[in-house]
């Protein structure tokens, strides 16, 4: 098997490495060894180590597994919730409504 290359910006390289050394220092304050970790996640402890190094060849499954290990699984639900831009380009596509003009109500009328 072949080892995949990924290469990343320099700023998304800096990202995944620093959520590496937070896993990390997430199981180093559980006080859980690589170990641990890895038999609780289903893993091999060099995939552990490349999570821990920020490795972008390692599968999204991988860090979702050891977030779970840690207890901070529902933080994942946290990436990408808001998206200011997202919803500032979708309502700029949003069709905009055109309504016709208002009736002026008549002036005069009837005698009596």
């Amino acid at each position: 098997m072949s080892k995949k290359n990924v290469t990343l910006y320099p700023a998304s390289a800096k990202e995944l490495g620093a959520l590496g050394q937070r896993l990390k220092d997430a199981r180093l304050r559980r006080r859980f060894s690589m170990e641990t970790v890895c038999a609780r996640a289903d893993i091999s402890r060099p995939t552990l180590y490349k999570i821990e190094q920020g490795d972008p060849s390692v599968a999204m499954g991988m860090y979702v597994q050891v977030l779970r290990v840690l207890g901070l699984l529902e933080d994942l639900g946290v990436i990408a919730k808001e998206d200011p831009l997202g919803r500032r380009l979708q309502d700029e596509a949003m069709p905009h409504r055109k309504r016709a003009p208002r009736k002026k109500p008549q002036t005069g009328g009837s005698s009596g």
